[in-house]
């Protein structure tokens, strides 16, 4: 939702985060942030969403039991049928050379947040 509230997961996310769907829902989205992830990155997603526009980015996600996963994020504005307002991302695998410029990119924000 326009919090980050998870309002819905797919079994694939639900498989891939470890997570039932009764777990995930109803709880804030960062549950799954990984600590690796850069605060430049989510801020980049929020000032874009916000502004109505679609975002696009890596996002590195952790799993329940303390693992992690790459995804490819597309994250957009969207009304529900019932007026709802809120966001909705759809995710792909990335390959690993998209998965190792991510992590040298996000390596550098880290360094440069003094992280």
């Amino acid at each position: 939702d326009s919090k980050g509230i998870i309002r819905f997961a797919n079994d694939d996310f639900c498989k891939i985060a470890e997570y039932s769907l009764e777990e995930l829902v109803g709880n804030p989205h960062n549950m799954v942030r990984h600590q690796d992830m850069p605060s430049k990155a989510f801020k980049s997603l929020w000032d874009t969403v916000q502004r109505g526009e679609t975002w696009t980015g890596y996002v590195k996600n952790a799993t329940k039991t303390g693992g992690y996963y790459w995804v490819f994020a597309t994250v957009y504005p969207f009304e529900s049928c019932d007026g709802t307002k809120g966001y909705l991302s759809c995710r792909r695998k990335p390959s690993r050379e998209e998965i190792a410029d991510a992590e040298a990119l996000y390596a550098q924000w880290n360094k440069e947040e003094g992280r």
